[in-house]
């Protein structure tokens, strides 16, 4: 009994990916990737049984992602507020996180998919044992340009632009850069990653775990892009590949919703020009010149 409604589900999950392969594929996705612990917790676990568990399927949207060809995915893996978690479950949390990184760099699908690494946040609030595995996954995969993988660790949105603030201000101090000079470009050149890379706007959030809300998550970068957003019930360790499909497919409709917009605008702009072209033209035939 089992096998038909895998059968049905494998159907629905093909047609979904041809569906969505045909339209417009989102350059920037970020997840906020919501429900570890609850998860844990319903089955009887440990957080850390929970955060294992979403770690994997991180594992399995990176392939989504690189199957549909999205350039930049950005996962929110740890927010400067997870500070305030007890130590134990900081310590696990961690130790997991260093596991993961240290593997990017030995995973030989880390280098077929030619996908490079960047942490985003107030990285120096990590352990030292971390920091220097982010650093190594980072200068491994430094000349990677195909897929990017930003990971948003001790990272707060708020955070973020007030620490590029100070980076401008600096610099305007120095005689590096003329006041005048500031504009959109210059904020997003000092916002995280370092080193004037800047994250390109983001096109979609995702966010699992049934909460509605951005959680203080690239507000630079998607509020004014309005990206579209997808939130959804499962919990992170529970999201499944039709859930990433469908949110990608908000984005399509986004798109398709705005073009139509803009045909819509377009043509009562030419129904406005006409009648203004012929009550010129009945202005000619009556006087024998243009009314101005």
């Amino acid at each position: 009994m089992k096998r038909i409604p895998q059968l049905i589900y494998r159907g629905y999950e093909h047609l979904l990916t041809q569906e969505v392969k045909n339209a417009p594929i989102p350059r920037h996705v970020a997840i906020i990737m919501d429900g570890n612990r609850r998860y844990a917790r319903k089955f009887g676990q440990i957080n850390v049984f929970g955060h294992v568990k979403g770690a994997d399927m991180t594992e399995k949207v990176i392939e989504w992602s690189c199957e549909l060809g999205i350039d930049h995915l950005t996962i929110y893996a740890f927010s400067t507020e997870n500070f305030n978690r007890p130590n134990d479950e900081k310590a696990n949390l961690f130790e997991l996180i260093k596991v993961r990184f240290d593997e990017i760099g030995e995973d030989e699908r880390t280098h077929e998919r030619r996908m490079r690494v960047h942490a985003i946040g107030d990285i120096e609030k990590l352990p030292e044992q971390l920091q220097e595995s982010i650093k190594n996954a980072e200068l491994v995969t430094s000349k990677y340009d195909k897929f990017n993988l930003n990971v948003a660790i001790a990272y707060g949105g708020r955070q973020e632009i007030v620490q590029a603030v100070r980076e401008i201000a600096a610099k305007v101090e120095r005689s590096e850069i003329a006041l005048e000079d500031i504009n959109e470009d210059t904020i997003s050149n000092h916002l995280y990653p370092s080193g004037g890379t800047a994250l390109p706007d983001v096109d979609l959030i995702i966010r699992t775990g049934g909460d509605e809300r951005v959680s203080n998550f690239l507000p630079w970068q998607a509020n004014g892009n309005e990206c579209a957003s997808y939130f959804c019930a499962p919990f992170w360790p529970e999201f499944r590949k039709i859930d990433f499909l469908r949110s990608i497919r908000v984005y399509q409709t986004r798109i398709e919703e705005r073009k139509q917009q803009t045909a819509v605008r377009a043509a009562h702009f030419l129904k406005v020009l006409g009648k203004a072209e012929v009550n010129d033209m009945r202005s000619i035939s009556k006087t024998g010149k243009m009314q101005h």
